[in-house]
């Protein structure tokens, strides 16, 4: 049995690794952020501890004395988060005066390299996870039309141009045009405001040569299938962070915001709760498909 260390943040991702790691027989040694991790990664930890965004020196001090050689980052961290109510320990404080600049991979490496430090490696996010990983190809039964493949060939061309400046890992395309590129916001609040901007999130202005105008743009677009999210990993995209990551909840948003595609890098993402996340796809007329790199 070994003991694996669990950094927590929101969302589905850490409760599922910790379900896997205890389906495996591993012990998960949890650190959660306070008010951020779901409660239900306690109950299936064998030891589970919180700790504040910003503190380096206590959760590598929980890991050591718990006996953890190996650990992994899963869940959501807002990155707007480091620009808020970030707090630093003198550690955290000598490793941020390190930085080249602020982007996510560079201040979680130099995270790394402080656990490393202490004898415990950051290891692969997807630990536990390869079932989730999707193979090439369409998942659902709905395929892309020939305009939809378009667009997500537009969209596939400018994610993957950005993402490796650490921007743009969300696209959204319609009607052969970007509408929006994901930022520091996430991948959620890039597709809603792409449905805002195309006037398929909420009625369209009804009064006006403007209005008249949105409005016939907004049916042209959803005759021609609605918005299309491409989601990829980054060129040099490391595995120990930021791992794209698809659920239920990107269907919701989804729908929400009236798109009708959804294209990710086969190999390169871990998809939630596969059977019903397709079956839903599927209910809802939304077409997945799985691009290979």
């Amino acid at each position: 049995m070994a003991r694996i260390g669990l950094i927590a943040g929101s969302g589905q991702f850490p409760v599922l690794f910790a379900q896997e790691a205890r389906r495996k027989g591993d012990d998960v040694i949890a650190l959660g952020l306070s008010g951020i991790t779901s409660a239900e990664v306690e109950k299936l930890a064998a030891e589970s501890h919180t700790f504040k965004l910003g503190q380096l020196e206590k959760p590598i001090q929980i890991f050591k004395k718990a006996g953890v050689k190996q650990a992994v980052m899963a869940g959501k961290v807002q990155h707007r988060s480091l620009f808020g109510d970030l707090r630093p320990d003198l550690r955290a404080v000598k490793m941020l005066a390190r930085l080249k600049d602020k982007r996510t991979d560079t201040i979680l490496g130099e995270v790394a390299k402080e656990f490393a430090k202490d004898g415990i490696e950051l290891i692969s996010s997807a630990t536990y996870l390869s079932h989730l990983i999707p193979a090439p190809g369409v998942l659902t039964r709905l395929k892309p039309d020939a305009a939809q493949k378009r667009d997500i060939a537009l969209g596939w061309t400018v994610a993957k141009s950005l993402s490796g400046l650490d921007v743009g890992q969300t696209v959204v395309v319609g009607g052969g045009a970007v509408v929006a590129v994901e930022a520091m916001e996430g991948t959620d609040a890039c597709i809603l405001r792409a449905g805002a901007v195309a006037g398929l999130a909420s009625p369209p202005a009804a009064a006006g040569l403007r209005g008249l105008l949105k409005s016939a743009a907004t049916k042209l677009l959803a005759e021609r299938g609605g918005l299309a999210v491409v989601k990829v990993a980054k060129p040099k995209q490391d595995f120990r962070f930021d791992l794209p990551v698809i659920g239920l909840t990107t269907l919701e948003v989804m729908k929400q915001a009236g798109a009708s595609v959804l294209a990710v890098e086969a190999g390169r993402s871990l998809l939630f709760d596969r059977e019903e996340f397709l079956r839903r796809a599927d209910r809802d007329r939304v077409a997945v498909v799985a691009m290979a790199p």
